[in-house]
């Protein structure tokens, strides 16, 4: 039987018996449905916890001192200076290493002059700043256009309140989200857009006071400076900001501070696979790995995966009874067309040529089902996006959309469905080869 004659005469079935391949289809739609739903679902979320909420480079290891330490030990373990950065670096399988540095001393920020005259931005607001030293090249993918990460910083005199001038400071992209969908709509103040930062890219946007802290006066000396926007960037931490590296190590030997060993050393490997052997080493090393925000993405990934897993076991098992469904569908349908199925094989089809009819059929009625249960996930988690959207407050990090509906997982669905089918196919195919010809023409 040719392909063109057997779809002709598989349509024709279907249509004869329309109520029972439609309900065949409901439920291989309402199984391929919830699963392609959840499962967009979880992976829309993962890449939320990935991408926006915790953006972790997935070849990034944060080297730090050892949280304990009773000294030293061998080859100064322990203490992140230079030689420390040498021999972190020769590690096999490390692409790059780059050098951190705190400003180990307190410090205050509040709004330039020009943001409290010309945006009414309020004069009184008081910060504490937190700021983190690094090579320009650690951010350079996320530096503003035309903006040099360096500092000018001179030698530090006996007033020293000019010593440190305007430095280049880039923010956590998080940052700005929280700050237009939290911060500024509670206190009533303009939001901000990454296009009007890029615009904004070295002004002066914040004046520091180094050596004051949260209640006041310390006893170190106090000197001016001011940062100027240089970028946006995942890498900076959401609780401060990143200057050069050079600033830090200046304002730290000036309030007579820790200038020479860093707080932290970011190693980037050549690729992930190298991440577990590259955190044994360091640890073997005597160091500690941060975990900080890629532990908590990685629990919260976990658990999206576990529910998604869960969710997504009971839409296959959906499956699997709507499989059962067109069992008993087709095998109450090849009851009654014994005579037919005999016929075709007194005319010259084969038992194969009969099972395979079956078998497209069911086939059609899965991926029928299929492609219907596909279409209303996505129309569901349309109209689920646009009720979150209308009815749920903002809040940081919106995404675009909860769902990721990318092709792989349609095909895999449409391949569940075809497969499901087929599977309850088979003993009503078999069935229907075994028609006997000889019933037929003997009446």
């Amino acid at each position: 039987m040719t392909p063109p004659k057997l779809l002709r005469l598989t349509a024709i079935n279907l249509r004869r018996d329309s109520k029972s391949a439609l309900l065949s289809c409901l439920g291989t739609a309402v199984g391929i449905g919830a699963l392609a739903f959840f499962v967009a679902l979880g992976s829309g979320v993962q890449s939320i916890v990935r991408d926006r909420l915790f953006p972790i480079d997935a070849r990034a290891l944060e080297v730090v001192p050892p949280r304990f330490s009773l000294g030293t030990g061998l080859l100064g373990a322990g203490k992140l200076d230079e030689a420390a950065v040498a021999r972190l670096s020769s590690l096999d399988g490390v692409s790059q290493a780059f050098r951190k540095m705190e400003v180990r001393i307190p410090a205050m920020a509040t709004p330039a002059a020009h943001l409290v005259q010309n945006f009414k931005v309020p004069g009184n607001i008081r910060l504490a700043l937190i700021a983190v030293g690094v090579e320009p090249e650690f951010i350079a993918a996320d530096l503003a256009p035309g903006i040099a990460f360096q500092s000018q910083t001179t030698a530090v005199g006996d007033r020293g309140h000019d010593a440190f001038p305007t430095l280049p400071a880039m923010a956590s992209k998080r940052l700005l989200a929280l700050y237009n969908q939290a911060f500024a709509r509670s206190q009533g103040l303009p939001t901000v857009s990454e296009p009007l930062l890029r615009a904004a890219a070295g002004l002066t946007l914040v004046d520091v006071q180094l050596g004051r802290g949260m209640l006041g006066g310390t006893q170190m000396p106090l000197r001016a400076s001011s940062l100027a926007f240089a970028g946006l960037t995942d890498r900076a931490p959401l609780h401060g900001v990143l200057i050069p590296l050079q600033a830090a190590r200046a304002i730290n030997a000036a309030y007579g501070q820790d200038a020479e060993t860093y707080s932290a050393v970011t190693l980037v490997a050549r690729d992930p696979g190298h991440v577990p052997a590259l955190r044994k080493a360091v640890q073997s090393m005597g160091f500690s790995i941060e975990e900080g925000e890629r532990e908590l993405a990685e629990k919260v990934g976990l658990a999206v995966a576990i529910t998604t897993a869960a969710l997504a076991l009971l839409s296959i098992l959906i499956c699997l009874i709507a499989a059962i469904n067109i069992a008993h569908a087709l095998l109450s349908s090849v009851r009654t067309r014994e005579r037919e199925f005999g016929l075709l094989r007194a005319l010259g089809a084969t038992k194969l040529d009969v099972a395979v009819l079956v078998l497209v059929e069911a086939a059609l009625i899965g991926l029928m089902g299929g492609a219907f249960g596909i279409l209303a996930a996505r129309a569901a988690a349309f109209g689920l996006s646009g009720f979150i959207a209308s009815r749920v407050p903002l809040f940081p990090f919106p995404p675009e959309s909860f769902f990721a509906f990318s092709a792989p997982l349609v095909l895999a669905s449409l391949g569940i469905a075809l497969l499901a089918s087929l599977a309850g196919a088979i003993v009503p195919a078999l069935m229907a080869s075994k028609a006997s010809p000889a019933k037929v023409l003997a009446g």
